[in-house]
């Protein structure tokens, strides 16, 4: 198959493009200048590809005009653009400007929409961003050995309400409760940002609840965590990272288990129904 990737920031570009070669695709790399890590050009060098291309965030149609180019009738999306950066500095070119035209509201659910039906129109489906990345996703249960307290428990159960709220409104999928009280809630910081303000609000024992939406599209945000991720968490003190089973990406693979296990840190994998979600609380 020939493939486009259109790679945001961090290591989720550079283990799609590795899977992908690795099951003999064709793969024409695009990269976001104000994102993409310069290495991941260097990485398609090493693949002997002659097909990675730089556009800027708001070149929506050159980016199409390049896959279109390359023949290339299906594309994916991985790593993440800042939503914080389509408020500053970003130049729209024709095809940008018309998709944004057809947004009501600027969340990520309506502006990636928007842009997934931009490339549908010029013969270019998106596909799911994790297809080739299936034993990276978040098993279910415990995935830690030590098992959460009873505190713990009941903060894990008491947020999993509040943050599938926020994910329902498309706020954001990370919020971090202490106490059968919500800290805080990601909007446009980001993971990393939001556990280090929950830290400085709240001190230690504080836990991270990280979720998917109910009608999660695979095709764009789907939920992410990495050492990154764990080593945030850390430095705050907190204790329990909670994520959904099956949605959310695990980037680092046994290493996050590894650091969270070094960290004293429990995680698990939160089951889902398919209208829903629901507690491992029990479970674990």
């Amino acid at each position: 198959m020939r493939l486009g990737l259109i790679a945001g920031n961090g290591q989720f570009p550079f283990l799609v493009l590795e899977a992908a070669k690795r099951l003999g695709h064709e793969v024409i790399v695009i990269g976001i200048r104000e994102e993409t890590d310069s290495a991941l050009a260097e990485v398609a060098a090493e693949h002997r590809l002659n097909s990675f291309h730089w556009v800027s965030l708001g070149q929506l149609g050159k980016c199409i005009d390049i896959l279109t180019k390359a023949g290339a009738s299906r594309a994916l999306m991985a790593g993440q653009v800042k939503h914080t950066k389509l408020f500053t500095g970003v130049v729209p070119d024709r095809v940008m400007l018309a998709t944004l035209a057809r947004v009501v509201t600027k969340n990520t659910d309506a502006l990636i929409s928007a842009v997934a039906e931009t490339f549908e129109k010029h013969g270019i489906e998106l596909v799911d961003s994790t297809s080739f990345l299936g034993p990276l996703l978040a098993k279910q249960g415990l995935l830690t050995s030590r098992e959460p307290s009873e505190d713990e428990r009941s903060d894990l159960q008491f947020g999993y309400e509040m943050a599938d709220a926020v994910a329902r409104l498309d706020i954001g999928q990370t919020i971090v409760v202490k106490d059968r009280a919500v800290v805080a809630i990601e909007a446009m910081e980001g993971t990393d940002a939001v556990i280090a303000r929950a830290g400085q609000l709240a001190g230690a024992g504080v836990r991270v609840i990280k979720v998917a939406k109910p009608k999660q599209d695979m095709r764009f945000d789907v939920p992410v965590v990495g050492i990154p991720t764990i080593r945030a968490m850390q430095k705050a003190a907190a204790s329990v990272l909670s994520v959904d089973a099956g949605v959310t990406l695990v980037l680092d693979g046994e290493g996050v288990i590894e650091e969270a296990e070094k960290a004293g840190i429990v995680v698990v994998g939160r089951a889902r129904k398919q209208e829903g979600t629901t507690s491992i609380v029990d479970d674990v």
